[in-house]
């Protein structure tokens, strides 16, 4: 499960949870084109070539390998709800408990989401 939990101390010395964040690792596309070989001159052979020599360059150094995602955050003294968990991570949270917990669980979602995403457990 990918959650980071960023703790946070107040000018009283007084500790809290600031917020609770999602790591969504973000799946690699290939969105390289072979539209080259179609290509009749060679000035377009090498502008689809360069095209995917910038997608490779952008890929390999500037490569982005989780979205992120506030789920909670404390605002003037309250926790409040901001986004959904994804159902990846439902899914994996509910695998890793028991009956009662599960129950409480989906009420919570059922509660903050409006419906309660029950995936089968492994």
């Amino acid at each position: 499960m990918n959650f980071d939990i960023h703790l946070t101390k107040d000018f009283k010395g007084k500790r809290y949870v600031e917020r609770i964040t999602e790591c969504i690792p973000v799946e690699d596309k290939n969105e390289y084109t072979f539209d080259h070989r179609n290509e009749k001159t060679l000035e377009g052979k090498f502008d689809k070539f360069f095209d995917n020599a910038t997608h490779y360059f952008t890929k390999v150094t500037d490569r982005q390998l989780y979205r992120h995602r506030n789920i909670l955050e404390y605002v003037d003294g309250e926790y409040i709800i901001t986004n959904p968990i994804t159902d990846k991570n439902i899914k994996e949270m509910r695998n890793n408990m028991d009956e009662t917990d599960l129950e409480a669980f989906d009420k919570f979602v059922e509660k903050h989401w409006g419906n309660v995403r029950k995936k089968e457990t492994v």
